[in-house]
Protein backbone atom coordinates (compact mmCIF):
# COMPACT_ATOMS: atom_id res chain seq x y z
CA UNK A 1 0.00 0.00 0.00
CA UNK A 2 1.35 3.30 -0.48
CA UNK A 3 2.43 6.11 1.68
CA UNK A 4 -0.17 8.23 0.85
CA UNK A 5 -3.04 5.53 1.18
CA UNK A 6 -1.72 4.66 4.23
CA UNK A 7 -2.00 8.26 5.45
CA UNK A 8 -5.70 8.30 4.19
CA UNK A 9 -6.42 4.87 5.71
CA UNK A 10 -5.28 6.50 9.14
CA UNK A 11 -7.42 9.86 8.94
CA UNK A 12 -10.32 7.76 7.81
CA UNK A 13 -9.96 4.90 10.83
CA UNK A 14 -9.45 8.05 13.19
CA UNK A 15 -13.28 9.51 11.48
CA UNK A 16 -14.81 6.00 12.07
CA UNK A 17 -13.71 5.45 15.47
CA UNK A 18 -14.86 9.44 16.50
CA UNK A 19 -18.05 8.42 14.88
CA UNK A 20 -18.10 5.57 16.58
CA UNK A 21 -18.08 6.77 20.01
CA UNK A 22 -20.63 8.98 19.18
CA UNK A 23 -22.92 6.51 18.25
CA UNK A 24 -22.43 5.05 21.25
CA UNK A 25 -22.76 7.93 23.20
CA UNK A 26 -26.40 8.52 21.65
CA UNK A 27 -27.32 5.00 22.30
CA UNK A 28 -25.81 5.55 26.13
CA UNK A 29 -28.36 8.51 26.23
CA UNK A 30 -31.40 6.25 24.86
CA UNK A 31 -30.77 3.10 27.39
CA UNK A 32 -30.89 5.72 30.11
CA UNK A 33 -34.37 6.85 28.98
CA UNK A 34 -35.77 3.84 28.23
CA UNK A 35 -33.83 1.41 29.52
CA UNK A 36 -32.55 2.50 32.80
CA UNK A 37 -32.50 -1.18 34.25
CA UNK A 38 -30.25 -2.10 31.14
CA UNK A 39 -31.10 -3.25 27.77
CA UNK A 40 -32.60 -6.43 27.33
CA UNK A 41 -35.63 -8.10 25.15
CA UNK A 42 -38.57 -7.90 24.82
CA UNK A 43 -38.47 -4.44 23.06
CA UNK A 44 -40.66 -2.02 25.89
CA UNK A 45 -43.31 -1.72 23.64
CA UNK A 46 -42.25 0.49 20.41
CA UNK A 47 -40.32 3.56 20.39
CA UNK A 48 -43.45 7.06 20.04
CA UNK A 49 -43.26 8.42 16.83
CA UNK A 50 -41.57 11.63 16.88
CA UNK A 51 -38.52 9.48 18.40
CA UNK A 52 -38.80 7.07 15.90
CA UNK A 53 -38.91 9.33 13.24
CA UNK A 54 -35.82 11.13 14.48
CA UNK A 55 -33.48 7.72 14.86
CA UNK A 56 -34.56 6.59 11.21
CA UNK A 57 -33.09 10.06 9.99
CA UNK A 58 -30.26 9.79 12.38
CA UNK A 59 -29.55 6.33 11.01
CA UNK A 60 -30.10 7.87 7.74
CA UNK A 61 -27.48 10.35 8.07
CA UNK A 62 -25.32 7.94 10.19
CA UNK A 63 -24.96 5.91 6.02
CA UNK A 64 -24.54 9.29 4.81
CA UNK A 65 -21.61 10.58 6.93
CA UNK A 66 -19.92 7.16 6.11
CA UNK A 67 -20.28 7.32 1.63
CA UNK A 68 -18.94 11.15 2.40
CA UNK A 69 -15.92 9.86 4.01
CA UNK A 70 -15.57 7.42 1.39
CA UNK A 71 -15.74 10.34 -1.60
CA UNK A 72 -13.66 12.43 -0.27
CA UNK A 73 -10.69 9.73 0.71
CA UNK A 74 -10.00 9.00 -3.06
CA UNK A 75 -11.25 9.52 -6.90
CA UNK A 76 -12.26 6.15 -8.37
CA UNK A 77 -15.80 5.14 -7.80
CA UNK A 78 -14.23 1.60 -6.76
CA UNK A 79 -11.71 3.12 -4.39
CA UNK A 80 -14.61 5.28 -2.58
CA UNK A 81 -16.33 1.96 -1.98
CA UNK A 82 -13.42 0.58 -0.38
CA UNK A 83 -13.33 3.43 1.95
CA UNK A 84 -17.03 3.57 2.51
CA UNK A 85 -16.77 -0.12 3.49
CA UNK A 86 -13.57 0.20 5.57
CA UNK A 87 -14.84 3.26 7.46
CA UNK A 88 -18.33 1.44 8.33
CA UNK A 89 -16.65 -1.07 9.48
CA UNK A 90 -13.97 0.64 12.04
CA UNK A 91 -17.12 2.39 12.91
CA UNK A 92 -19.74 -0.30 13.80
CA UNK A 93 -16.34 -2.49 15.50
CA UNK A 94 -15.61 0.72 17.47
CA UNK A 95 -19.11 1.52 18.44
CA UNK A 96 -19.34 -2.14 19.99
CA UNK A 97 -16.30 -1.52 22.19
CA UNK A 98 -17.02 1.88 23.34
CA UNK A 99 -20.70 0.48 24.68
CA UNK A 100 -18.42 -2.32 26.66
CA UNK A 101 -16.00 0.50 27.67
CA UNK A 102 -18.91 2.98 29.26
CA UNK A 103 -21.61 0.33 29.75
CA UNK A 104 -20.06 -2.72 30.33
CA UNK A 105 -22.37 -4.21 27.59
CA UNK A 106 -22.54 -6.68 25.34
CA UNK A 107 -21.98 -9.62 27.99
CA UNK A 108 -20.66 -11.54 25.47
CA UNK A 109 -20.08 -11.45 21.45
CA UNK A 110 -23.37 -13.48 21.65
CA UNK A 111 -25.40 -11.25 23.14
CA UNK A 112 -28.70 -10.35 20.84
CA UNK A 113 -29.01 -6.33 19.95
CA UNK A 114 -30.81 -3.78 18.20
CA UNK A 115 -28.67 -3.43 15.15
CA UNK A 116 -30.72 -1.21 13.23
CA UNK A 117 -34.44 0.29 13.00
CA UNK A 118 -34.64 1.12 9.15
CA UNK A 119 -37.56 -0.27 7.93
CA UNK A 120 -38.12 -2.38 11.07
CA UNK A 121 -35.86 -3.68 13.86
CA UNK A 122 -33.00 -5.77 13.11
CA UNK A 123 -31.83 -8.32 16.17
CA UNK A 124 -29.08 -10.65 15.89
CA UNK A 125 -26.16 -11.33 18.23
CA UNK A 126 -23.46 -9.02 18.12
CA UNK A 127 -21.04 -11.36 16.79
CA UNK A 128 -22.67 -11.14 13.59
CA UNK A 129 -22.00 -7.40 12.29
CA UNK A 130 -18.76 -7.74 13.76
CA UNK A 131 -17.79 -10.98 11.13
CA UNK A 132 -19.28 -8.92 8.34
CA UNK A 133 -17.16 -5.58 9.59
CA UNK A 134 -14.22 -7.57 9.34
CA UNK A 135 -15.01 -8.92 5.30
CA UNK A 136 -15.68 -5.68 5.08
CA UNK A 137 -12.38 -4.64 6.10
CA UNK A 138 -10.60 -7.39 3.76
CA UNK A 139 -12.46 -6.54 0.96
CA UNK A 140 -11.24 -2.76 1.61
CA UNK A 141 -7.41 -3.43 1.89
CA UNK A 142 -7.48 -5.61 -0.88
CA UNK A 143 -9.51 -2.90 -3.36
CA UNK A 144 -6.92 -0.38 -1.88
CA UNK A 145 -3.42 -2.36 -2.06
CA UNK A 146 -4.71 -3.78 -6.14
CA UNK A 147 -5.37 -0.19 -7.07
CA UNK A 148 -2.01 1.39 -5.70
CA UNK A 149 -0.23 -1.27 -7.18
CA UNK A 150 -2.53 -0.60 -10.86
CA UNK A 151 -3.62 -4.56 -10.97
CA UNK A 152 -6.89 -3.92 -10.34
CA UNK A 153 -9.70 -5.64 -11.78
CA UNK A 154 -13.31 -5.27 -11.13
CA UNK A 155 -15.24 -7.71 -9.31
CA UNK A 156 -16.41 -10.33 -12.11
CA UNK A 157 -19.95 -11.57 -12.55
CA UNK A 158 -19.95 -14.30 -10.55
CA UNK A 159 -18.23 -12.24 -7.44
CA UNK A 160 -20.75 -9.33 -7.69
CA UNK A 161 -23.97 -12.04 -7.50
CA UNK A 162 -21.71 -13.69 -4.71
CA UNK A 163 -21.32 -10.82 -2.43
CA UNK A 164 -24.92 -9.41 -3.55
CA UNK A 165 -26.17 -12.67 -2.32
CA UNK A 166 -24.69 -12.95 0.72
CA UNK A 167 -25.39 -9.09 1.52
CA UNK A 168 -29.46 -10.69 0.84
CA UNK A 169 -28.82 -13.35 3.54
CA UNK A 170 -27.14 -11.47 5.84
CA UNK A 171 -29.85 -9.49 6.00
CA UNK A 172 -32.90 -11.88 5.98
CA UNK A 173 -31.02 -13.52 8.68
CA UNK A 174 -31.36 -10.21 10.99
CA UNK A 175 -34.73 -8.78 9.23
CA UNK A 176 -36.29 -12.10 9.95
CA UNK A 177 -37.88 -11.75 13.66
CA UNK A 178 -39.83 -8.69 13.36
CA UNK A 179 -40.55 -9.09 9.69
CA UNK A 180 -42.31 -12.28 10.64
CA UNK A 181 -44.12 -10.65 13.42
CA UNK A 182 -45.64 -8.05 10.91
CA UNK A 183 -46.59 -10.08 8.06
CA UNK A 184 -47.43 -13.28 9.78
CA UNK A 185 -49.80 -11.28 11.77
CA UNK A 186 -51.13 -9.09 9.61
CA UNK A 187 -49.76 -5.31 10.27
CA UNK A 188 -48.58 -4.84 6.67
CA UNK A 189 -51.23 -2.76 5.73
CA UNK A 190 -50.66 -0.39 8.59
CA UNK A 191 -46.87 -0.58 8.38
CA UNK A 192 -46.75 3.32 8.93
CA UNK A 193 -49.08 3.43 12.18
CA UNK A 194 -47.32 0.27 14.09
CA UNK A 195 -46.15 2.78 16.07
CA UNK A 196 -49.51 3.07 17.46
CA UNK A 197 -51.17 0.62 17.22
CA UNK A 198 -52.16 -1.08 20.78
CA UNK A 199 -52.12 -4.59 19.43
CA UNK A 200 -48.57 -4.52 17.52
CA UNK A 201 -47.11 -3.15 20.40
CA UNK A 202 -48.47 -5.57 23.02
CA UNK A 203 -47.02 -7.98 20.65
CA UNK A 204 -43.38 -6.40 20.49
CA UNK A 205 -43.44 -5.75 24.54
CA UNK A 206 -43.93 -9.53 24.81
CA UNK A 207 -41.50 -11.12 21.97
CA UNK A 208 -38.08 -12.52 22.54
CA UNK A 209 -35.96 -13.24 19.97
CA UNK A 210 -34.20 -16.19 20.56
CA UNK A 211 -33.36 -18.64 17.84
CA UNK A 212 -30.70 -17.00 15.35
CA UNK A 213 -30.49 -18.52 12.20
CA UNK A 214 -26.38 -19.70 11.82
CA UNK A 215 -27.25 -21.56 9.60
CA UNK A 216 -28.48 -19.00 6.93
CA UNK A 217 -25.65 -17.00 8.06
CA UNK A 218 -22.82 -19.83 7.95
CA UNK A 219 -23.71 -19.97 4.21
CA UNK A 220 -23.58 -16.15 3.78
CA UNK A 221 -19.83 -16.18 5.27
CA UNK A 222 -18.79 -18.82 2.80
CA UNK A 223 -20.10 -17.01 -0.30
CA UNK A 224 -18.60 -14.02 0.91
CA UNK A 225 -15.46 -16.18 1.46
CA UNK A 226 -15.39 -17.52 -1.93
CA UNK A 227 -16.10 -14.36 -3.56
CA UNK A 228 -12.96 -12.46 -1.60
CA UNK A 229 -10.97 -15.59 -2.14
CA UNK A 230 -11.79 -15.41 -6.34
CA UNK A 231 -11.44 -11.61 -6.66
CA UNK A 232 -8.10 -12.23 -4.44
CA UNK A 233 -6.50 -14.44 -6.95
CA UNK A 234 -8.25 -12.87 -10.11
CA UNK A 235 -6.35 -9.80 -9.18
CA UNK A 236 -2.98 -11.45 -7.99
CA UNK A 237 -2.44 -12.74 -10.94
Amino acid sequence: MKKESVKTVWIVTIFAIAMGFLEAAVVVYLRDLFYPAGFKFPLLGFITPSILSIEWLREFATIIMLVTIGCLAAKKLYVRFAYFLYAFAVWDISYYIFLKLTLNWPASLLTWDLLFLIPWPWVGPVITPVICSLFFIIIAFLIIDFEDRKKLRRFCGMECFGFIAATVIFLYSWLYDYGALIFKNGFAKSFFTLQTNPRFIEMVSNYIPANYNWLLFSIASIITILSILSFYKRNSK
